[in-house]
């Protein structure tokens, strides 16, 4: 008998030190005291104390320790939690990446296996650690977030519970020596713990929040990743983004992944290579555009390689076809540019072309790395 798929409850928060790491054990200990099978998965103390005295009478499945590099390593052991199968496992960091040698790169991917296996997981993670906000946090805080977690992975999530603190008591706390030691508080007040960015990523976690629960009042609306039919979807909306070999690709992927997101659009990555010059493209632009094909793939978007040498008369018969409603494209760095050898502005012939879908054209203020 196949056992029922595991619930995911997600605690956020904006920043380190708002407690959620306190709340998930203290959801642990009520648990626990209603009967329940719980053990701690992984624990990250940081050394707060109020924290740690949370774990008491908890079990604690033992960390898997592993070596790499000729340096010693710890992480989640969830082999032995798979034997141990609790009804409910407590896991600290959820965006985590495991150390290489570990049976998955990334924690979530844990947490998923434990899902499957029929084990409700209550775990922890970050805002500025979704990966469609990596542009928008990296903007605002000048910090380049490298632990992601995909949408689709937080949409899986049962119950979303937001952990909210003002920036005001969080400094408060930071000053107080709750969240680090003296020395790393002081460089942490220097770089993420500003008082603006700490409220801009507040106002982000609650609004991303309010959108999480409103997706789950809404009987009708299928997890991301799931099949669907035409009638099941919420809307009529259907988004297009254009993808190249340009680094700029990565941000527009995001942007368009998280439109999507709100607008519960089905969501379509497509580049256009002319078939023989695909072969004759230098190597690192074929890398580059593969990388940035499998990028969405791991964002559950739809992906296509149309064979034309007409970029933007491709796109817009894609576009046609398959009833898409907004286009994202790439702004150039430069006013005019080649596109596989023919200098055109690709942004205004499918403005041109395209006057019945919503075309936007998004700028590259960085560069990001997938």
């Amino acid at each position: 008998m196949v056992a029922a798929e595991g619930k995911l409850k997600v605690i956020l928060g904006y920043a380190a030190g708002v407690g959620k790491t306190f709340r998930m054990l203290e959801e642990g200990q009520t648990l626990k005291a209603e009967g329940c099978d719980v053990v701690i998965g992984y624990f990250e103390p940081h050394g707060r104390q109020d924290t740690i005295a949370k774990t008491e009478g908890l079990e604690t499945v033992p960390r898997r320790i592993i070596e790499y590099r000729e340096r010693t390593f710890e992480e989640m052991d969830t082999p032995a939690i798979l034997v141990r199968r609790p009804r409910v496992c407590l896991v600290d960091e959820f965006p985590h990446t495991n150390v290489p040698g570990s049976e998955r790169a990334k924690r979530w991917e844990d947490v998923l296996a434990l899902l499957d296996a029929g084990i409700d997981v209550i775990t922890t993670m970050n805002i500025q650690h979704l990966e469609s906000l990596n542009d928008q946090v990296r903007e605002i805080s000048g910090v380049q977030v490298r632990e992601t977690v995909p949408d689709w992975v937080l949409k899986r999530a049962d119950e979303i519970v937001f952990v909210d603190l003002t920036p005001g008591a969080l400094l408060n706390r930071l000053d107080r020596g709750v969240v680090y030691a003296p020395e790393k508080a002081h460089r942490a007040k220097e770089n993420f713990f500003k008082e603006p960015t700490l409220a801009a990523l507040r106002e982000m976690a609650l609004r991303q929040t309010a959108h999480e629960v409103d997706l789950r009042m809404t009987p009708s609306a299928p997890r991301e990743g799931e099949a669907r039919s035409d009638s099941a979807s919420s809307g009529d909306e259907r988004i297009l983004i254009h993808v190249t070999d340009s680094p700029s690709a990565v941000g527009l992927i995001r942007r368009g992944r998280r439109v999507a997101n709100f607008l519960r659009a089905d969501c379509f990555a497509v580049a256009v290579v002319p078939g023989p010059r695909r072969a004759a493209l230098p190597g690192d632009q074929r890398e580059a555009l593969q990388r940035h094909l499998d990028f969405a793939r791991k964002l559950h978007i739809d992906t296509r390689v149309l064979d034309a040498e007409d970029a933007a008369d491709a796109l817009v018969a894609f576009a046609h076809t398959n009833g898409i409603t907004q286009i994202f494209l790439s702004k150039p760095r430069k006013p005019n540019f080649r596109f596989f050898g023919t200098k055109q502005l690709l942004a205004m012939q499918v403005i041109r072309a395209a006057r019945d879908i919503q075309v936007t054209v998004v700028a590259d203020r960085q560069t990001p790395r997938t």
